[in-house]
Parts: C-alpha cells; sequence; structure tokens
C-alpha cells in the first residue's frame, strides 16, 4: 500500500467532480429527492390519527402508475443510449433517418416495453396485493397515456440534452424522471404540499392523474376537466420537446458533435 498511489487516484477522481457540474449536483440530487418525497408522504400520513383509508390501494395504484410514466421516460432515452454504447449513432444517421423518425422509432420501442412491464406488475399486484388496478374502470386509459405522453416528453428532452453534452450528462436517463416526482403528487395529494410546490404542481400533467386516481379510489369520481387540463399540458410540452430535440440535433451536427458522441 503505497500513499502516494492512493492519493493520486484519489485527486483522479476529484478532478472529475472539479469540472463536472452533472457529477456535482449528483451528490445532492438523490438525498434531497428522498428527502422531500418521503418527507410529504410522512406529513400526509400523521393527518390520519387512526386509520388511513385505502392506505395499501393508494399506494400499489400509485406505484403502477408511476412506473408507466418511469417506463416511457426510459424506453426512449436508455434506448438512445444503447445506440451510443454500441456506438452506432453515427451509423444511423449516416443513413436517410431523420431525427424525427428516430425519435418516433424509440417512443415505439418504449411502448412496447412498457406493455410488458405494465403487465407484469399488474398481475403481480393481483397476485401478492389482491389489487385490481382496473378498479379506475375505464378512466384507466386516459390516465396511463396522459402519464405515457409525459415520459415521451421528458424521455426526449432527456436525450436532446445527453445528445448535446454526451456521456456527462447520461446521468439524466435515470435522474430528470425521479425530478417530477416531489410535484407530481404521487403518494400524497397536493395539498400536502408548501404553496409555491403547489403551484408547480398545476403545471406538471402527473399532478393530476393521481389526484384523480385518488378521487375515483375514495369516491369513485373524478373530474374531467381536470384530465382535460393535463392533455392540454401533455400537447403543450411534447410539442415543446420535439423542438427542443430537432433544434439540439441541428445544433449536433452543425458543430460536429455528432461523430464524437460515445467516444
Amino acid at each position: 500500500m503505497k500513499p502516494h498511489r492512493l492519493g493520486a487516484l484519489f485527486m483522479r477522481h476529484l478532478y472529475l467532480y472539479r469540472r463536472s457540474v452533472p457529477r456535482l449536483v449528483e451528490m445532492f440530487y438523490w438525498p434531497l429527492l428522498d428527502l422531500l418525497v418521503w418527507g410529504f408522504i410522512t406529513v400526509y400520513l400523521s393527518q390520519f390519527r387512526q386509520t388511513l383509508p385505502g392506505f395499501v390501494t393508494f399506494f400499489i395504484g400509485a406505484l403502477i402508475l408511476w412506473d408507466i410514466l418511469f417506463r416511457s421516460h426510459q424506453g426512449i432515452s436508455v434506448s438512445f443510449l444503447e445506440d451510443i454504447w454500441s456506438k452506432n449513432l453515427l451509423n444511423l444517421f449516416a443513413s436517410p433517418l431523420s431525427a424525427m423518425e428516430y425519435i418516433s422509432a424509440l417512443m415505439l420501442v418504449g411502448l412496447f416495453k412498457l406493455v410488458i412491464t405494465a403487465t407484469v406488475m399488474t398481475l403481480l399486484a393481483w397476485v401478492f396485493y389482491s389489487f385490481n388496478i382496473f378498479l379506475l374502470g375505464f378512466s384507466l386509459i386516459p390516465f396511463a397515456l396522459n402519464l405515457i405522453i409525459m415520459g415521451w416528453t421528458i424521455g426526449i428532452i432527456t436525450t436532446a440534452i445527453i445528445l448535446r453534452f454526451g456521456q456527462e450528462a447520461e446521468v439524466l436517463a435515470w435522474a430528470l424522471g425521479f425530478l417530477f416526482m416531489p410535484i407530481s403528487a404521487v403518494f400524497y395529494p397536493v395539498s400536502v404540499l408548501p404553496s409555491f410546490l403547489q403551484t408547480l404542481a398545476k403545471a406538471i400533467p402527473a399532478s393530476y392523474v393521481f389526484e384523480g386516481m385518488r378521487g375515483i379510489l375514495n369516491s369513485g369520481t373524478f373530474s374531467s376537466a381536470q384530465l382535460l387540463r393535463a392533455f392540454g399540458l401533455n400537447a403543450l410540452y411534447i410539442s415543446l420537446a420535439f423542438l427542443f430535440f430537432r433544434w439540439n440535433f441541428k445544433v449536433v451536427k452543425k458543430k460536429g458533435l455528432l461523430v464524437r458522441i460515445g467516444e
């Protein structure tokens, strides 16, 4: 054991953090996220002195719906990373394939993987916990569709950022989706959040979905107006995401960065 060798390797990794904003942010990102999510869950549960109605139903339903959003996000971003890791991205764009065709294909791949994952989760929830996600009725379809579109939006934005900034931004393929979890009211109502976060939650389509899920499990009804607002926000955000990807793709091609991705 040579101290100077240990010190050299230690300094090597410190220099990586010194020059990498994503690595620095990651040091604080996950602890902060855990603190926010589980802290708000604790606040919500503390409001019930004796029993919490539908405790298991709320949580398992929220987990399944959240996984729909998360898998939609990863279906695009991780599939994109697989092309980078296999050094196949340049080959793809050397063909007549357009950027929008590429993203659309990733959306289809993500949807295929999502159907398989959601089916498995639904079956396991029924076998282990006697939870039937279809208790949500036909509202399950617009709920799931909203979450899929939001997941696609996050995935497209993630892909655009990785395309522009390279491997340093790869952590976003797993982290960016979770950024929206605290203000999406996945495991607790929006009313638990501080007022400034409630304002942010109103701009997040997923918050209307999870509030709607709790409304159905509690009273059997949900606000169609809020669901329409979620669709409207999703339509706006995914349009902006496509434009953002297209703009970044043009910048990357113009600067010749496409050749260096994955090196």
